[in-house]
């Protein structure tokens, strides 16, 4: 579904409410960001109503959709015990497999969901299957930079698939990855919120049982809480899916709260490190910790791009993102020029590499990124043309943990 099919059939009431029962999430995105410029036609208005009516109501879908969520949720229970079902030691499955207890099934359901064809299916699965046969027949060692990293971007290697199956066909490609990115963000909300209800449901759980004498408390967290864990992002997809509206206001304001306040905590943290004697040219742990604040904010700006990017002319919100580019990029050129001086006094390692190639693909994103916010400025693009910088650059991610996971245990030897 596009917004030239939309606005195709827009004069079909028919047509319209088709597209909107085969799809009801990317109707509703599509439609909202449609809308402002069809005010004045009658059956927009009444679409509008309806959906924002529609809004205040919870949605639980049909019985075979129920069904399909409640084995999947099972499934992905029963992926996470199988250490205990078979023998196999718990560090080497979790830290190999734990991608394969989630990502799986949601790519299966937006596969379902999206009608895949059976040549897009057969690819979906074939990348799958390479990695899981990959990641377990990797030699079993005691330290191995190698097998941590292919662990690391394996999880990012599924997740990218999880995205194709997001995209399902190729018409408005670059709606859909941003659609994705927003779904990520969205779906990360509602968890927590699973989450947190899930804790408190469990404490008083475990509490009333303590009270009649049960200690049910290792039990409990070790067979009921595991299995609600590796459940929560199916349940949570299904819900954001099904009530687009349940978090779709709440995110927006997230990242619009949020962004400024990674920029003053960026400008103020940046300004702290020269007075705190510490750098990430000599201190390891450091550099690291650095990397991983760079792409926290990197997901911070895509997300907030995604949120934005169809429905915001507020230029306070793009001279954050602005500003928030700029200071990241001062950030990739400290953990970059760091890693430079690393390899050049040490030498090349499978860590030193992989963090080297990451930041050079970031800083080159963010290179794009602000370049176009600041075209936003001078109104010579609009915000979507951000977002489409971001969907365009996102398959490129996506080569490199091909890369780090499978080719370089290769190329240093499984080290």
């Amino acid at each position: 579904m596009t917004q030239d099919e939309m606005l195709s059939h827009l004069n079909d009431p028919g047509e319209l409410e088709k597209m909107y029962r085969s799809d009801k999430a990317s109707f509703k995105r599509i439609f909202r960001a449609l809308y402002p410029d069809l005010k004045n036609n009658s059956l927009a208005d009444f679409w509008n109503e309806r959906l924002n009516y529609e809004g205040d109501e919870i949605y639980w879908g049909t019985g075979k959709d129920l069904l399909l969520v409640m084995i999947a949720s099972l499934l992905a229970g029963l992926i996470a015990k199988l250490p205990a079902f078979f023998p196999l030691g718990e560090e080497f499955f979790y830290t190999r497999n734990s991608g394969f207890i989630v990502f799986p099934l949601l790519t299966g359901y937006f596969t379902w969901k999206n009608k895949l064809s059976a040549g897009k299916i057969a690819f979906i699965a074939g990348l799958t299957l390479a990695g899981l046969i990959f990641i377990n027949s990797f030699p079993d060692v005691k330290k191995s930079d190698t097998l941590t990293l292919s662990c690391i971007h394996l999880l990012l290697f599924l997740w990218s698939i999880l995205g194709f199956a997001f995209a399902g066909g190729q018409k408005d490609l670059e709606g859909k990855r941003l659609g994705f990115l927003k779904y990520n963000g969205d779906l990360v909300v509602m968890a927590a919120l699973i989450v947190i209800a899930g804790g408190i449901m469990s404490g008083i759980t475990v509490g009333l049982f303590s009270l009649i004498g049960f200690n049910i408390e290792e039990f409990y967290f070790k067979n009921i809480g595991i299995c609600g864990l590796a459940a929560v992002p199916v349940v949570g997809t299904y819900l954001i899916q099904t009530n687009p509206q349940l978090v779709g206001r709440v995110s927006p304001v997230i990242a619009k709260l949020f962004s400024p306040l990674v920029l003053v905590m960026l400008v103020v943290y940046l300004t702290a490190i020269v007075y705190s004697g510490k750098d990430p040219y000599n201190d390891r742990e450091f550099l690291l910790m650095f990397n991983a604040l760079l792409i926290g904010v990197m997901a911070i700006i895509f997300f907030s791009v995604a949120e934005t990017s169809k429905t915001t002319k507020n230029d306070v919100a793009v001279w954050v993102l602005f500003l928030l580019s700029i200071v990241t990029i001062i950030v990739n050129g400290v953990a970059l020029s760091a890693i430079l001086f690393r390899i050049s006094e040490w030498g090349f390692t499978p860590n030193r590499a992989a963090v080297l190639g990451g930041n050079v693909l970031i800083l080159i994103n963010l290179l794009l990124i602000t370049l176009q916010l600041f075209r936003v400025l001078s109104k010579k693009k609009d915000l979507s043309a951000v977002g489409k910088a971001i969907a365009f650059y996102l398959p490129v991610y996506f080569v490199w943990t091909i890369i780090v996971t499978f080719i370089f245990p290769l190329i240093f030897g499984f080290k």
